[in-house]
């Protein structure tokens, strides 16, 4: 009698935990958009998106609040992402891309061109791009002596952050006139994103969502020490090298829609750590998840928390993020 060979179908239990983040995504999102100065029940939201094609409800939910909560989104799961590649990348749990100086690099090219050069407004990605790539390789080349440990990293980057944002200053101070919307950037907030906002950061969330899954197995090696991985054949300091320009790319695209949002970078990675583990493989689909819910739920926060009057999603992350931080250089002592 031949027996038949069991065959285990059971589901990973963290692709089942990925799934459930991302059915918590589509629902916060919907809430997103149906909460505002106007309440508009989930029904109706979903005629305003898919059947019709005017009317008050369309043009709330279509020109104003879809694109704004998809652009948190984007926003979020591209510093959730940088984040995450960070801490791998320098096997540190404080590492993001606030902390290390790449936001401050992004930051100081988009302010440059806001101030110094309005009427080239739509080159702030590119700038951002450049500064936050710029400012990565200089941290890099601060720190590496006979390679690059994770400590010399960070001390450059909180080094190098303070000397940008002393250059951010000087902007603020001899450009009084123009530090209202500069204020604004510095903050870090989603007010008034449009379609033209999303169409402009998409692509970036595509593409570095895509390579960092990729490249998951390279950054799970870089995770048993240098020694180890060199043993098992990788290039560490060139890995390392092409993953903080992912980390780079991505933190800049954000920081050139949103201004210098903090603690996104810092907060979601430990999250979804908790979640599904430390396997990049899972960690970075969770990770695009979890940091859109985040900034998709904390601007809904923002928008309703003194409605009227509407905070900056930055305010809310700060409130949420130091006392996360302090609690993690203590577990972390």
């Amino acid at each position: 009698m031949i027996k038949k060979e069991n065959i285990d179908y059971k589901i990973d239990h963290r692709i089942f935990k990925i799934a459930v983040i991302f059915i918590m995504f589509i629902i916060t999102l919907i809430i997103g958009i149906s909460y505002g100065s106007l309440k508009i029940n989930i029904i109706d939201v979903f005629k305003a998106i898919f059947f019709e094609s005017d009317g008050l409800n369309h043009n709330i939910i279509f020109n104003v609040r879809l694109p704004r909560n998809l652009v948190a989104a984007m926003v979020g799961i591209n510093l959730a992402l940088s984040g995450v590649t960070l801490q791998g990348v320098m096997n540190n749990p404080l590492a993001s891309p606030g902390l290390i100086g790449v936001s401050s690099g992004a930051g100081f090219m988009a302010f440059v061109i806001m101030i110094l050069f309005p009427d080239y407004a739509y080159l702030v990605p590119i700038g951002a791009f450049i500064g936050a790539i710029a400012t990565s390789f200089l941290i890099y080349l601060l720190a590496y002596k006979q390679g690059v440990s994770a400590i010399r990293l960070i001390l450059s980057g909180v080094a190098v952050s303070a000397f940008i944002g002393a250059g951010i200053n000087i902007l603020m101070t001899f450009y009084p006139d123009k530090v209202s919307g500069g204020l604004s950037f510095m903050i870090g907030g989603l007010s008034g994103k449009t379609w033209p906002d999303f169409f402009s950061i998409w692509p970036y969330t595509l593409i570095g969502s895509v390579l960092c899954i990729l490249l998951s197995n390279q950054i799970n090696l870089l995770q048993l020490g240098d020694e180890v991985a060199i043993g098992l054949g990788l290039n560490v300091e060139k890995i390392r090298r092409i993953f903080i320009i992912f980390a780079s790319f991505l933190a800049a695209s954000a920081v050139s829609v949103a201004g210098l949002l903090g603690f996104v970078g810092l907060i979601v990675p430990h999250i979804t750590r908790l979640i599904v583990g430390s396997d990049y493989r899972y960690l970075y689909p969770a990770t695009i998840g979890v940091g859109a819910i985040t900034l998709v739920g904390c601007d809904l926060i923002a928008r309703m928390l003194f409605d009227p009057v509407e905070l900056p999603v930055g305010i809310i992350m700060a409130v949420l993020g130091a006392p996360f931080f302090l609690y993690l250089l203590r577990e972390k002592r």
